[in-house]
This record gives C-alpha cells, structure tokens and sequence, in this order.
C-alpha cells in the first residue's frame, strides 16, 4: 500500500467516525418519546391510518353493506377472512345468496388492506385499536358480523292508476256559448175572442 492510499482509508476512516458521533450527540438531546403505556390509555391518539384489527361498518340502523361477494376473501394472502353465505328465498320467489358468517383471524392478518381496498361496496374497514393482546389464539378467531340480520323494509307497492271512464271529448271548435245563441221559446197564442195585448207604447208627450 502507498502511503497516498494510506492517509485516504485514514481520513475516510476518520470522517465516518465523526458523523457517527454527529448522530449520537443529537439523539443525547433530543427529547424523549417514550409512551407511558397503559398510563395515558385516557389521553393517548393513535393515527388514524394505524390498521389495528379489521371490522364491519353499520350504520345508525343495524345494516351493512355485506354482499357476501367474497372478493375480500380471494384478495386475501393468508386466508385471513372466510365468508360462509346461506341461501334465503325471496317474496317474488326468487332465491338470494346472503351473507351467513364473516370469520377474520387476527393472528394470521398481515394488516395488508388488500381486502378493505378492493370490497365493491365499502363495507369493511381497519380501525386503530390496538390492543388486542389475548392469551389464548382461538380468540383471535372473531366473527364480525355480530349484530343479529335485520331484514330490510320491503319496498312501498307502487299507487294503481286512476281509471279514467272513455268519454267523447267535446271539439274545440264549439263555441262555449252555444247554449245562449239558440232561440227562445215563444209566448202562446191568446184565446180565440181575446183582444191581444198591445205592444206598443202611446207617446203623451207632443
């Protein structure tokens, strides 16, 4: 080795060392961020993008927007989720595939939201909550549709059509007078004998 390519390795060598010391001094004065967990449970704010465990979404009513499509559980790289449906008949007749269980394991999750991101109707959902520490693993099996199946209001029946009698409509050429133009009856003829009323009025006046 020369001794040019000596003091190099010795000045990279040196200069490495003296970034390492650089980041080590910063961090001895940068304020600590430890949680004091479970201490401030009551004022502790998890971010909202934190995927702590997946769940369903109901509205004010009781219903999600299930449609037991099953897209969330072929996008699924584990097989997290399984999705057992039922078939329900209809009034019409008709019979309908309905959701029966949403079964999610949480020990298996790999938080990835392929199954939030591709659902068709929005239905699912990661919430922030993060304790979920348990001691046995069969817990982590959870059911997540676990309000009891409402059965949505059927739709009102439409109101029937007032039946309209077939009338001859009159023509527009009529006039709506027509009823004042015809003649008026005449007066009957006096008695034979009688003097006829004199019509005429007799001027006084010269």
């Amino acid at each position: 080795m020369s001794i040019k390519e000596y003091f190099s390795s010795l000045f990279t060598g040196f200069h490495s060392l003296i970034k390492g010391m650089e980041v080590t001094g910063k961090e001895l004065v940068t304020p600590k961020v430890t949680e004091q967990y479970p201490e401030n449970r009551a004022t502790k704010k998890i971010p909202e993008r934190f995927r702590g465990t997946l769940e369903f979404i109901y509205d004010d009513e009781g219903y999600h927007k299930c449609i037991a499509c099953k897209t969330c559980e072929r996008n699924c790289p584990n097989g997290t989720i399984q999705v057992i449906t039922k078939m329900v008949d209809l009034p019409n007749g008709k019979k309908k595939m309905k959701l029966d269980r949403y079964m999610y394991d949480l020990g298996s999750c790999t938080f990835c939201n392929l199954c939030v991101l591709t659902c068709p109707t929005h239905a699912i959902r990661f919430s922030n909550d993060f304790e979920q520490s348990v001691f046995q693993r069969q817990v982590l099996l959870k059911q997540l549709n676990y309000l009891p199946e409402k059965e949505k209001p059927a739709p009102a029946p439409k109101p029937a059509a007032a039946s309209t009698a077939a009338q001859p409509a009159q023509p527009a050429s009529q006039p709506k007078a027509a009823s004042a133009a015809a003649p008026a009856p005449q007066a009957p003829l006096p008695a034979s004998g009688a003097k006829a009323p004199d019509n005429k009025v007799e001027n006084n006046e010269k």
